[in-house]
């Protein structure tokens, strides 16, 4: 199809968001999801009794993918309503049926119950796609374990860490993620049927005031869509406050991937790490030798946009007026798709970033042995004072030269000197080799390892295993 040139489009379509994701929130699946919900309505109200045939049903069936946009948009011009314009079309195609499409439901029944199938299958994806991030991440974990670094807080260089060890720090935030995800999951119901104020006053007309079949009803209705129930009450629609439930969750996830992204574009300037960088990729227009981090920044561009946008909902739900209003619906169907879309293509670019990233390891041990000596001033005072040296004095002489070796490094952009200044003062019963074998990196970094194993077998591994079959790959539009 040509593209037109002289329209907004949505740079979540053209750039960021994946074909599957853009799917879940199609007209096609907003629609064919309103007629398979006619069809579980009409299935339910035939079982128990109402005048709907076999026949029917079998008409509604054979049609439900065949929207007939043209009948559809036609008629919702003249009568100025979307649900009843594809009432409409739907019983052009079913002629049989048409009468019984509906019936007894408002138009919360279909657009509703559709949001809220689309937030499971949307959701679904997104878990998906965060395990395939822990997968990638999980691998570089597992490689990196024992590989010291600097740590820092601050940002200020810290005690040791390891490269695999703070790549677990990024894979426990979207572990988290995940957990919630499933939790709010494992907490949506359908609206149901509940009618024009959630009093189901229409079905129990329809049903001669049989209250048990209006509660069947509703249960087959979400055995149908493959629901555990129906939301025990509501107003005309579910609330308001679900949307927020979710995007509370998605923002989570934007904030998780916002911290690996800042964090990678940090040691990317420091030069320990980078993102994947293509063959033929420009860094800047005016700089030939830059390596811009650029995916890094995407991610947190539209990491900012989901979070900002996760505001929508809450706003929303502590405006909906008794029963319902209307001034929802324009704002959720931009705010809820958008953060969906921007959590799915940043996710989309973490799993590339993930799966390439790129560890300079010669750096990363001259950055630790530039700053290791002063770390070690601990462990050397300690076995100082076990050969007989005073604490304090010790501590004090440390201090000294620390600042003074610092202040060559700073000042005159000499190198750490602080091994040599402390093996040539006689307060410590240390010579220079004694000193030097102290500075093994490994030697600072805790349970580092130990602890990368015990989260990949705890916390990682059940949900890649949980969520990842085949291999996923990102191949990013832009």
């Amino acid at each position: 199809m040509e593209r037109n040139h002289d329209s907004y489009v949505s740079p979540l379509s053209t750039r960021y968001a994946s074909a599957e994701m853009q799917h879940i929130f199609s007209e096609n699946f907003k629609f064919r999801t309103w007629r398979r919900l006619w069809i579980a309505l009409a299935k339910a109200e035939k079982q128990l009794g109402l005048d709907v045939t076999q026949e029917q049903i079998d008409e509604l069936e054979a049609h439900k993918d065949d929207i007939n946009y043209d009948v559809a948009e036609e008629r919702e011009r003249l009568v100025r309503h979307d649900v009843m314009s594809h009432v409409y079309a739907y019983g052009q195609l079913c002629p049989k049926a048409a009468g019984i499409i509906h019936l007894g439901a408002t138009s919360c029944y279909v657009g509703d119950n559709t949001d809220v199938v689309i937030l499971r299958e949307a959701s679904r994806l997104i878990l998906k796609k965060a395990g395939q991030v822990l997968k990638n991440l999980a691998a570089f974990a597992e490689k990196y374990k024992s590989l010291p670094c600097l740590g820092y807080t601050h940002l200020q260089p810290a005690q040791l860490t390891t490269v695999g060890k703070r790549a677990t720090l990024w894979m426990y935030e979207l572990a988290q993620d995940m957990e919630n995800m499933e939790y709010q999951l494992s907490r949506l119901l359908l609206l149901g049927s509940k009618g024009t104020t959630g009093t189901q006053a229409s079905f129990m007309e329809l049903f001669g005031g049989d209250e048990s079949k209006i509660l069947e009803m509703e249960r087959l209705i979400a055995d149908e869509m493959g629901f555990d129930g129906v939301v025990p009450v509501s107003g005309q629609t579910y609330s308001r406050k679900v949307d927020g439930y979710f995007l509370g969750v998605l923002s989570g996830f934007a904030q998780s991937a916002m911290k690996f992204a800042n964090d990678l574009r940090i040691l990317q300037s420091f030069e320990e790490m980078e993102e994947p960088f293509e063959k033929n990729q420009i860094g800047s227009s005016a700089m030939p030798y830059k390596r811009n981090p650029m995916r890094s920044e995407r991610i947190c561009a539209l990491a900012r946009y989901v979070i900002a946008d996760s505001v929508n909902p809450g706003m929303t739900a502590g405006t909906q007026w008794f029963e319902r209003t209307l001034d929802d619906s324009a704002n959720k169907r931009i705010a809820v798709a958008e953060a969906f879309l921007a959590v799915d293509a940043i996710l989309n670019i973490y799993m590339n970033v993930s799966a390439g990233l790129v560890v300079y390891e010669k750096v990363v041990n001259r950055r630790v042995m530039e700053k290791l000596p002063f770390m070690a001033t601990e462990n050397i005072m300690m076995e100082s004072v076990k050969r007989g040296g005073n604490r304090q004095e010790l501590h004090e002489a440390l201090r000294v030269h620390s600042h003074a070796a610092a202040a060559k490094v700073k000042l005159e952009g000499g190198q750490n000197d602080l091994i040599e200044r402390i093996a040539a003062d006689p307060m410590f019963p240390l010579n220079r080799a004694e000193i030097e074998q102290m500075l093994n990196p490994a030697a600072f970094i805790g349970r580092c390892p130990s602890q990368v194993d015990a989260f990949l077998a705890e916390v990682a591994t059940p949900l890649i295993e949980k969520y990842c079959g085949e291999e996923l790959t990102a191949e990013l539009k832009v």
